[in-house]
């Protein structure tokens, strides 16, 4: 399993460069970051800053969206980013949540998110795309290479992810929510005339590493609890769409039932108001919370319904902490058990 970890744009931007650094000493394989111009800076701009200070990281957004990034001028950035930096560049994409929601406007519709994933993926890969009656092509990105992942949680998102996109990115480690949303994407992959295993899986939640103890637990629960809030927002548009019960699970939306509405102003902010509605229950079950026994616990049991990368949002107070636990205490761990597990012939 691959380690990443997500980070925000929050000035000053030499920190930011500085954790994605650090990330790779520690032996991260991705640095993704939000992108939501009004709430943190350009992140493209630091990408390249990123890619500069680094050696084998893979960078890209968690997520972008087809509303405030024109599909056409996302895929030249990541084309000469992998022409300056060796083909070092993936992009994460949704619907548009926060980066469009601060200009009042409101996420994209799917065959949107549809079309731009195709036109990124092609023009990003160095091949032509058709862009309205237009078809268009980089004549200098034929050795460019960019893999298109797809953020949902809805039914009709988890389809459209399984037909077209090179992966899936879901923004919570609940066990039982990741099996049902890969069983849905890979049933879609498969319906579509893909391999369902092609489609490659990545569980983004914030991870925070305690000593054991209670207080160390409710602490690292309090500030990974603007997660279940921010998770919410999502929720609350498919409990809108959908309604509670039929397809989608109750693990997913019972408990928004005590949410009040969301403040962008706080988004992804460790301590915002617009969370206490969220339970403890549900910082336990979204994030990964606990010692480097547990943090092994959770990542092997995702590793085995097959998520091949958990991403680490790293939005709280323990950053340099959580890169170092993980650097030294849980990724050579993790590394370990899969080379016994493969040398056993059990894979």
């Amino acid at each position: 399993m691959d380690i990443g970890v997500v980070l925000q744009c929050t000035p000053p931007s030499s920190r930011v460069i500085e954790l994605a650094r650090l990330a790779e000493t520690h032996g991260f394989s991705h640095v993704w970051t939000f992108d939501s111009h009004l709430l943190w800076q350009e992140p493209y701009v630091i990408y390249s800053q990123i890619l500069a200070a680094t050696r084998k990281v893979t960078v890209g957004p968690m997520v972008t969206n087809p509303a405030t990034r024109d599909q056409t001028v996302t895929a030249s950035v990541f084309a000469t980013l992998n022409e300056m930096f060796g083909n070092r560049t993936i992009c994460g994409i949704g619907r548009g949540d926060s980066a469009v929601r601060t200009l009042g406007e409101k996420p994209t519709t799917l065959a949107t998110l549809r079309e731009s994933v195709e036109v990124i993926r092609e023009l990003g890969n160095g091949r032509s795309a058709r862009v309205g009656d237009t078809e268009v092509r980089f004549p200098w990105a034929a050795t460019s290479r960019l893999e298109v992942w797809v953020a949902g949680y809805g039914p009709k998102a988890l389809a459209l992810t399984g037909q077209v996109a090179d992966g899936f990115i879901l923004q919570l480690a609940d066990p039982d929510i990741t099996a049902w949303t890969i069983a849905k994407v890979r049933a879609a992959a498969e319906a579509a005339g893909r391999d369902p295993l092609s489609v490659k899986i990545c569980v983004a939640a914030p991870a925070y590493v305690t000593d054991g103890s209670r207080a160390g637990l409710e602490h690292a629960r309090d500030q990974c609890r603007w997660f279940g809030g921010m998770v919410g927002n999502h929720v609350a548009d498919i409990v809108a769409k959908y309604g509670v019960g039929g397809d989608v699970p109750a693990a997913l939306t019972d408990y928004i039932a005590g949410r009040q509405g969301y403040d962008y102003n706080q988004h992804g902010r460790a301590g915002n108001t617009h969370a206490d509605f969220v339970p403890d229950e549900i910082v336990d079950r979204f994030c990964v919370i606990g010692t480097p026994d547990e943090q092994l616990a959770r990542l092997w049991e995702l590793e085995q319904l097959g998520v091949g990368q958990f991403a680490v949002y790293l939005q709280h107070d323990a950053k340099t902490t959580t890169l170092e636990a993980y650097g030294e205490q849980v990724l050579p761990r993790l590394n370990r058990q899969v080379t016994a597990i493969q040398a056993a012939g059990l894979t």
